[in-house]
């Protein structure tokens, strides 16, 4: 499984998150914050969580993004989700694939595909044997981090683990 990686330190960060979980879109902001203060030092990676019991449009996001991702455009796409969290039918999705300059037949056809959505199941199966039971679930050099997220306390913990 190929994680999506923003950032080249050696300190890890990995989040588990929902493209439709209101406290992932919170989180977003405070992450973008951190890579800038800790500019160098930590790699954020993003894996899938969708809950589908809770947020019925987070599988399609998910794979959604994991078609902008076959175009080379993962992180603007997740920010668009974010961004529009209430608005995530193939409709819209499509329609931010077209803003973003994306192959829209080849997002479509992403969009639907077997191997994309057993990419977005890989990733939440990887956080369920890592034990996420909510989004978003942060991971600090892969143990837990049940802190919170504002920009503060992540700095602090990753200056703790060498960032």
């Amino acid at each position: 499984m190929t994680d999506h990686v923003r950032g080249t330190g050696a300190v890890e960060l990995t989040e588990f998150g929902d493209f439709q979980c209101p406290y992932c879109r919170d989180a977003a902001p405070s992450i973008a914050r951190v890579l800038e203060r800790l500019d160098g030092r930590v790699t954020l990676r993003f894996r899938h969580f969708p809950i589908p019991s809770r947020h019925p449009d987070a599988e399609r996001a998910a794979a959604a993004a994991e078609a902008a991702a076959n175009q080379g455009r993962f992180w603007e796409m997740h920010d668009v989700l974010f961004a529009h969290q209430k608005e995530l039918h193939t409709d819209q999705l499509v329609g931010y694939a077209r803003e973003l300059g994306l192959d829209e037949r080849r997002f479509r056809e992403d969009l639907e595909s077997a191997e994309i959505a057993q990419r977005v199941q890989e990733d939440r199966a990887a956080g369920e044997q890592a034990g996420v039971g909510g989004t978003p679930a942060f991971f600090i050099d892969g143990r837990p981090y049940k802190g919170f997220y504002d920009v503060e306390s992540l700095v602090d913990e990753l200056e703790d683990a060498g960032a």
